[in-house]
């Protein structure tokens, strides 16, 4: 039997307030890199770090891969979703300029997508590929995702069996919020476990 294990992170808080960011490329506020310097263990242990390519997340997974001399890969494909014209615009703004719309997309997000965004069809696709590449490429490893709450979504609807729009209002993922996949290859076929979230 073989065993991968992916460790999830989300960015902390990133500069600018609390906003749709999507693909706006906004760093982490101080506070931001407080929180990822907390949320990891001393006795934490990874043999390779992916990071989307975002500031929010690149820029920790580099000091971090320095800290601890492990390799980094920046993986494009584990991006945020593009929430398009909401970008830069707090709930409050979408709320006003676009009414139900959002309301509508916490709700059944596959037929409510955001205003000349990504599909949640689009977006779920794009993160199953991601995962199903790298779970291949880093058989038998311990691996951190310094990833995004929308990529976390997708990857446990992934595990859990659970549809884009239940995946994306079903789960809470805090700034900093660590989950935890556990893959076992075995004779009888792949077995996929989500071993804590939160």
């Amino acid at each position: 039997m073989t065993t991968t294990l992916f460790d999830l992170i989300r960015h902390g808080e990133p500069a600018g307030g609390h906003m749709y960011r999507g693909h706006k490329d906004d760093p982490l506020s101080e506070l931001g890199w407080q929180q990822m310097r907390d949320a990891i263990q001393t006795d934490d242990q990874w043999d390779h770090i992916l990071t989307s390519p975002l500031l929010r997340c690149r820029e920790f997974a580099a000091e971090l891969s320095a800290q601890q001399h492990i390799p980094f890969t920046v993986a494009h494909d584990f991006k945020e979703i593009s929430f398009g014209d909401w970008e830069g615009k707090t709930r409050e703004q979408v709320a006003t300029e676009y009414g139900d719309h959002q309301a509508n997309f916490w709700r059944d997000a596959e037929n409510h997508p955001p205003v000349n965004g990504e599909t949640i069809q689009a977006f779920h696709q794009r993160i199953g590929d991601a995962w199903a590449l790298w779970q291949q490429a880093m058989k038998g490893q311990r691996v951190l995702l310094v990833c995004h709450g929308g990529v976390i979504r997708m990857v446990l609807s992934h595990v859990l069996g659970m549809s884009p729009s239940q995946a994306m209002a079903g789960f809470q993922v805090p700034f900093a919020c660590r989950s935890q996949v556990r893959i076992d290859d075995t004779e009888h076929g792949t077995l996929r476990c989500l071993v804590r979230h939160g």
